[in-house]
């Protein structure tokens, strides 16, 4: 029988990834989604009929125990989450309800369904946040800086103790910063492409950003999710870091994008306070060396890569108008 697995959060960024790789494996893909979460459904548009969707959300815990029931997955991944940091000073206790306890929802519904299915929990390089020393590994301590850290804080913890204390297969990914062409356009890589993009092409003048020397490790997501699946297939449940081991500024991203569109940043940047974060962290720095080792695993797509990758992607869909209609069927799907 063909291995099965359900994602939350299948249509964001990293579950659109995951569904496609999944798929590659030769697995049966099983995906949650919110009721109102119809404006990210292009990023699995391409995969009509080829995943089961079910309506249901972490707040939900009667949801949760129905689909896994009925469903009955080898393999759950925990991708949803709400994952915009300024979003989470604005509603923290949404972000703790659906981050933090929604986790807890989900580990508890596994343990009374089928303490078989294995689980992976994605944490979040900003666990880390003011870090006190770099680059950060599974054993150096968490001090989160703004709710939705926190959040993942406890996601992370609680994963730990259901693995320790009920004997769950449970893995809890500490990931850096990943974009890709999907990635939202609140978060600032995506900000900085697509508005390079209306540059070039005369629909925008200006792009105000933040601090432009803050640093971050930047990967591929379709990278970070192989070593998700990859988490899964050990003989023994552990948690791992995952990222390039490279840090960059925000102000690289910039001059990386609008070079590759034959532009001078400096003609169309403007630093805005407004965008600064009320607790910035400090740079935070990857170091992959279990995943490495034990895994086999690390990253394929480079830095000048990644952001020529989604630069182009975005003058592409700015070219054209967008095609929603394929949005029908995942808005009738349960």
């Amino acid at each position: 029988m063909a291995p099965s697995a359900l994602v939350t959060g299948i249509t964001g960024q990293d579950g659109s990834y995951l569904a496609e790789f999944l798929l590659a494996q030769g697995y049966t893909v099983h995906g949650l989604a919110r009721a109102t979460s119809t404006g990210n459904l292009e990023r699995i548009q391409h995969l009509d009929g080829r995943v089961t969707i079910h309506e249901a959300d972490l707040l939900d815990e009667g949801g949760l125990f129905r689909i896994l029931h009925d469903v009955r997955p080898t393999e759950v991944y925990n991708l949803a989450a709400q994952t915009f940091v300024p979003t989470s000073w604005a509603k923290p206790v949404f972000t703790s309800e659906v981050t933090a306890l929604g986790t807890t929802r989900l580990l508890d519904a596994i343990r009374q369904v089928d303490e078989n299915i294995r689980f992976y929990q994605a944490g979040s390089s900003e666990m880390f946040g003011r870090a006190h020393s770099a680059p950060q590994s599974e054993t150096t301590p968490f001090w989160p800086r703004n709710p939705y850290s926190v959040a993942k804080v406890y996601s992370h913890w609680i994963t730990v103790t259901y693995r320790e204390s009920r004997g769950l297969f449970a893995c809890s990914g500490i990931l850096f910063n990943h974009e890709s062409p999907r990635r939202g356009k609140e978060f600032v890589t995506r900000k900085i492409t697509r508005t390079a993009a209306k540059i070039k092409l005369g629909l925008a003048t200006e792009l105000r950003l933040g601090n432009l020397q803050a640093r971050r490790d930047w990967g591929f997501a379709g990278d970070y999710v192989r070593s998700m699946w990859m988490q899964l297939q050990q003989d023994e449940p552990s948690d791992y870091v995952i990222g390039t081991g490279e840090l960059h500024s925000v102000g690289e991203f910039v001059e990386t994008a609008f070079a590759h569109l034959n532009l001078d940043w400096r003609n169309y940047v403007a630093v805005d306070p407004e965008f600064y974060r009320p607790a910035e962290t400090v740079p935070l720095l990857a170091d992959p060396s279990q995943a490495r080792d034990r895994l086999g695993w690390q990253p394929t797509v480079e830095f000048e890569q990644l952001v020529q990758m989604m630069v182009d992607a975005d003058l592409a869909s700015l070219s054209q108008p967008l095609d929603t209609s394929h949005t029908d069927w995942l808005r009738k799907a349960a």
